[in-house]
């Protein structure tokens, strides 16, 4: 599947989405995100796909948002940019929670600078590689803004409330090596190798029953702000739902047959 702005590739059971505005480094633009958020739902459902890669055409993995649209943004009349704002925020928002909820594992392959939105949106992935030449900067506190694409949740998370506070407010540059360092990435790879190692993962990832994939992933999602009863309550609910699957019965009846 293609659009002028956003590539979905199926190979193997696992779908890459490339975000295509190589030019801008892959700046969001209004129609870039509407045709990402139909890519997001089309493989959300497709239970062909085991596992989403999310990557960047070009040298960058995503600039953030458009500064054009920015400035659009600001030329509108006094009385409506508050609302056109808040307009814009439900689909950034909707936007990363389709990547943060998908029911498969996602990888942000991230190739180049990530910054901004960008950055939060690899954030957003369950697992984060990075090429040699991959970047991180949560950089809006330069254009005056706080990370709206869901940085102050995801970031404190892989680093601490301490360090998260100095990366917003600085908004510096973190190159690959510290990345990993820290804890933003979880593996680098070299850039020529960069998405065949991410479906490499991606396959060991997904090769488990897409069942209890998808509801382990729900309760993870949840379990740092959960208490411990209500994780079990939501696992022993979940458990009973892998009981009844195919995956659950088919490896069952598998292992029986082997030993017998």
């Amino acid at each position: 599947m293609s659009t002028s702005t956003i590539q979905v590739t199926f190979d193997s059971q696992i779908a890459t989405i490339a975000l295509n505005r190589p030019e801008k480094r892959n700046a969001i633009t209004n129609e870039m995100r509407a045709e990402l958020i139909a890519a997001l739902e089309t493989v959300s459902r497709d239970r062909d796909v085991r596992a989403v890669v999310l990557t960047g055409n070009g040298k960058g993995f995503c600039a953030g948002g458009d500064v054009s649209g920015m400035a659009q943004r600001m030329d509108a009349p006094a009385g409506e940019i508050a609302f056109i704002g808040w307009s814009r925020q439900q689909l950034v928002h909707y936007t990363v929670n389709l990547l943060y909820s998908m029911p498969k594992p996602t990888i942000a392959a991230v190739n180049g600078a990530a910054a901004g939105l960008g950055a939060d949106m690899a954030l957003s992935c369950d697992f984060i590689l990075a090429s040699q030449e991959a970047s991180f900067a949560w950089s809006y506190i330069k254009r005056g803004l706080i990370p709206d694409g869901g940085g102050m949740y995801f970031l404190p998370r892989r680093v601490g409330l301490a360090r998260a506070k100095e990366l917003i407010f600085s908004g510096r540059k973190v190159d690959a090596k510290e990345a990993l360092e820290i804890g933003i990435a979880d593996r680098l790879s070299e850039s020529d190798s960069l998405i065949a190692d991410a479906h490499a993962w991606a396959a060991e990832l997904s090769q488990g029953s897409a069942t209890a994939l998808a509801l382990g992933k729900s309760i993870l999602n949840q379990s740092y702000e959960l208490s411990a009863h209500q994780v079990f309550a939501q696992g022993s609910q979940a458990q009973a739902v892998c009981y009844t699957s195919s995956e659950h019965r088919d490896s069952v009846l598998a292992f029986q047959n082997k030993t017998n």
